[in-house]
């Protein structure tokens, strides 16, 4: 077949035809978050990641409050699953309860479907900041890069148990000993308890009225 004619059927056949490109949806520009203003009213996380010595690679999962700057978890394993997210979130849900919601990136730990279902089952909110836009989430963004430069790049960790010892200690610092300058020079653990006082009791205790004793005993 000559080149002519074998492009005459190229084109008969509409071989030629350019491909459409694929419509993408627009994200609309979001504005900056209203600030949170009483404590676990909402949380942010994200990671960051290290090597121990023997150059193995392993991540922190960091979250933190955005209304107090606490720390409410780190979390340090060489592969930090969705699974283990979940008992992260289950585990801190028994001992101080869940956030309205949680300003999370667009990391296949956070859209996959068990993140997201536990998310639903618990009434909590995920909140994602648009693709490549880290300042989004802004408030873990600043404690994971202080736990970068505070821990991290101070240390050699031998294995994971010795970071997560380290990393915990930091936290420890971070949240009970260090005064904060966007706290008015308080520290995290501190501002929160402030507020909580200030706020007095969780919705919906203190509205029961208490039966008097007569009423009891008839």
């Amino acid at each position: 077949m000559t080149a002519s004619r074998f492009h005459r059927v190229y084109r008969s056949l509409e071989l030629g035809l350019r491909k459409r490109p694929r419509k993408r949806l627009k994200r609309q520009p979001r504005g900056p978050r209203p600030p949170a203003t009483v404590p676990d009213q909402r949380w942010s996380m994200d990671f960051v990641g290290d090597t121990l010595v023997d150059r193995r690679p392993f991540r922190v999962l960091g979250i933190v409050d955005d209304c107090t700057r606490e720390s409410v978890a780190v979390e340090v394993g060489d592969v930090l699953t969705s699974e283990r997210l979940v008992r992260l979130l289950d585990r801190l849900k028994a001992d101080r309860g869940l956030p309205q919601s949680i300003v999370v990136d667009n990391g296949p730990e956070f859209t996959a479907t068990r993140t997201l279902k536990w998310a639903a089952e618990n009434g909590v909110v995920l909140d994602f900041i648009q693709p490549g836009k880290p300042t989004q989430n802004a408030y873990v963004e600043s404690f994971n890069g202080r736990l970068r430069d505070e821990c991290l790049n101070q240390h050699e960790f031998l294995n994971l148990d010795h970071a997560e010892a380290l990393i915990e200690a930091w936290r420890d610092d971070y949240n009970r000993i260090r005064p904060h300058g966007s706290l008015g020079g308080r520290i995290p653990e501190e501002y929160a308890s402030e507020l909580k006082r200030v706020a007095g009791p969780p919705l919906g205790e203190g509205l029961r009225t208490p039966v008097p004793e007569t009423a009891a005993l008839t």
